[in-house]
């Protein structure tokens, strides 16, 4: 099946059940403890019921983590895990490597960030540093790019997958999806963003026990 095969089947799907994706939806963080937190916890857990708390958490106790230098002294406390209520090393070790990262790049706030990753000369370094980190996959580099606020943010997971296989689409990968999501959203005249968002929270309410 093509692209365009793919896409008319999405589109149908979601004009048949109401899925709409004409209102701007943000799903990024003003933090950039957060967003390394969110980064680093997604893979492979229930985002409602295990990762925005603990970002959440993170947010209340440690406001000043907003920007790089601010998160990196927290960090030194050694308390993370506590805040976030989070005893597994392997990740607590993740989100320290990303922070060196942007600690490396220079980047202190979200808005540099973004800044950054809209960069088409300066984007593919800060991309290939952070893919470096263990555990960074093509889809946390794009998810990243989702919480920093772009509007071209994609991140296919599992509920994104599980719609487009109830759409009748068969090639349910990363790159097959991504590609397709950017073609109905370009179509119809919307973020791609807010379509990626539209079919996240549709498979949210799908299967509240899904995880990434």
């Amino acid at each position: 099946m093509t692209i365009d095969g793919d896409t008319a089947k999405l589109l149908a799907f979601m004009d048949s059940h109401g899925i709409d994706a004409s209102t701007e939806v943000s799903r990024g963080w003003a933090s950039i403890g957060a967003i390394i937190v969110d980064a680093s916890l997604q893979r492979r857990q229930n985002y409602q019921a295990t990762v925005k708390p603990r970002v959440d958490a993170l947010l209340v106790a440690w406001p000043d983590a907003r920007t790089t230098s601010g998160f990196r002294k927290r960090l030194a406390t050694g308390t993370l895990s506590e805040v976030i209520d989070w005893p597994s090393p392997g990740r607590l070790a993740q989100i320290d490597d990303l922070t060196c990262v942007f600690e490396d790049q220079g980047i202190e706030t979200v808005e540099e960030l973004r800044a950054r990753l809209t960069d088409p000369a300066r984007r593919p370094v800060l991309r290939d540093a952070l893919a470096a980190v263990r555990h960074v996959s093509p889809k946390t580099l794009d998810y990243i790019d989702v919480l920093s606020g772009l509007s071209t943010g994609v991140t296919t997971d599992a509920r994104i997958r599980r719609v487009a296989e109830a759409a009748g689409i068969e090639d349910t990968s990363y790159a097959n999806m991504s590609a397709v999501i950017r073609a109905a959203a370009d179509s119809r005249g919307w973020r791609a963003e807010d379509l990626d968002a539209a079919l996240w929270h549709f498979g949210i309410e799908s299967d509240p026990a899904s995880s990434t």
